[in-house]
């Protein structure tokens, strides 16, 4: 089976590389430029507050893969595997960020909280949906902190 994706659009704002990882995203204001002519997809998409971004950490570079790493660099809590992370080196580079829409002018939403360089490539967008996007019943690991 062979999958192609061509990006939606790209993500312009003022970080140029990967800041440390204490860096504070929630607080980082992107825009998503969409090509133009999928911009009709955004059809009132401010009726929304949240969005999910799917896009592609397109820096980081295979080579740096691996299947077992530290959870946010915390050592102390032993390796867990790649699928039970946010490590931005995956088998298949895709991530995943909620983030709050401020903004819709044409082809271009601002976000607040988007953690991706400038230049990175939008593969999707969607609507975040109480009854879809949460359980109440859901749990995590323990090594989760609140960033």
């Amino acid at each position: 089976m062979n999958i192609q994706m061509r990006p939606v659009g790209t993500i312009v704002n003022t970080i140029t590389a990967k800041p440390a990882q204490t860096f504070k995203w929630g607080d980082v204001v992107s825009e998503i430029h969409i090509n133009l002519e999928l911009a009709e997809g955004l059809e009132r998409i401010e009726e929304f507050s949240h969005l999910n971004i799917i896009w592609s950490p397109h820096q980081s570079q295979p080579e740096g893969m691996t299947l077992l790493v530290y959870p946010r660099g915390q050592k102390e809590f032993g390796k867990i595997g790649v699928f039970a992370s946010r490590s931005p080196f995956r088998p298949n580079p895709i991530a995943k960020t909620l983030v709050r829409l401020l903004e819709h002018k044409g082809n271009v939403l601002k976000v607040k909280g988007l953690d991706a360089i400038n230049g990175t490539p939008v593969l999707d967008i969607k609507p975040f949906i109480m009854d879809y996007d949460s359980d109440k019943e859901a749990m995590i690991a323990p090594w989760i902190k609140p960033v």
